[in-house]
């Protein structure tokens, strides 16, 4: 008997002593350390480097414990978000840990320590812009790597009276909006160069 009632006890004082610590706040998603350089101007969205939001993507911001701070935010065409508190924020070009970063450190002279979750909760970007002689000219969201041709047969193709040796990639991201003549002509005949399109670029065929 007198076993049993110290083993009581001890259960006891173990239950007692655990009510001491209060729950700790649960720590944000780990971000992984990155060795880019600076981002690209419109976001970055192919290969194997980690996603770089862009305009129109959905972001949820959970701050814990924080309901007021906790929001939605759609990246506007100016590359900005806007925040409980902490106003406008630039977004675009950022990893999400990048940006969930900053975030918890504007937070701090506000929030004694601020726990922040940043989700991606839609791509929206990246896009091109096909324009001149095709079937469907419209602005096209991608989700992978995609070609100049791949771009105009996704507006439906070459109209007839396309001139398929005299296109033009404008090259948006760039802030001198450089141009490649690009000979598509060459291309279907398996005898021309692969062109690559990157985020925001425009393709007008001629």
């Amino acid at each position: 008997m007198g076993i049993l009632i110290g083993l009581l006890a001890l259960a006891l004082q173990a239950t007692a002593s655990g009510d001491d610590h209060p729950t700790a706040a649960p720590a944000p998603a780990p971000c992984a350390a990155t060795t880019q350089s600076a981002p690209a101007p419109g976001g970055q969205a192919f290969g194997e480097r980690e996603y770089r939001l862009g305009p129109e993507d959905v972001l949820s911001v959970f701050v814990w414990k924080q309901p007021d701070l906790s929001t939605t935010a759609v990246i506007r065409p100016d590359r900005k978000i806007s925040l409980p508190l902490l106003g406008e924020m630039e977004a675009a070009g950022k990893t999400a840990c990048q940006l969930q970063t900053e975030i918890t450190a504007a937070l701090r002279q506000f929030v004694n320590d601020p726990r922040v979750n940043v989700i991606v909760k839609e791509v929206n970007f990246p896009a091109v812009t096909v324009l001149g002689q095709v079937r469907k000219p419209d602005r096209y969201h991608i989700r992978q790597r995609v070609t100049a041709l791949e771009a105009i047969a996704m507006a439906g193709g070459f109209t007839e009276f396309a001139k398929r040796d005299k296109v033009t990639i404008i090259r948006n991201s760039d802030p001198e909006k450089t141009r490649i003549q690009v000979d598509l002509k060459k291309v279907v005949n398996g005898n021309g160069d692969v062109y690559y399109l990157e985020p925001l670029d425009t393709v007008y065929v001629q």
